[in-house]
């Protein structure tokens, strides 16, 4: 089961992501991600409570960093989440953090 919840803080766009990303709960953060973007503001994708990622989650992050152009996404990253990212090469692609802390503060410092 996926839980998905969105709040803005401090101008950034935070997508806190609980539970698994797999084939049947992709479409569902794919979703939330894309609604969340439609604000215009930074976007931090929080998956530090995230078990697993499969396949079609790294496809979503892919989609929607590609999607977001120069503003990007940032990703905080559970090991479970870190690990496929890192295996598939998607973390030269991707912003990580080890922490939702470290991703909002790339926004601050840049401002």
């Amino acid at each position: 089961m996926l839980d998905v919840q969105v709040r803005v803080a401090d101008g950034t766009t935070i997508v806190s992501v609980h539970g698994e990303v797999d084939m049947a709960s992709a479409p569902q953060l794919q979703t939330a991600l894309e609604e969340a973007q439609r604000g215009g503001k930074p976007l931090v994708v929080d998956m530090s409570e995230v078990g697993f990622l499969g396949s079609a989650g790294l496809s979503v992050l892919l989609v929607v960093t590609e999607a977001a152009g120069a503003e990007g996404v940032r990703v905080v990253a559970s090991e479970a989440v870190r690990r496929p990212i890192e295996l598939t090469g998607l973390d030269k692609m991707l912003a990580v953090y080890d922490s939702l802390d470290a991703a909002l503060a790339v926004g601050t410092s840049a401002s």
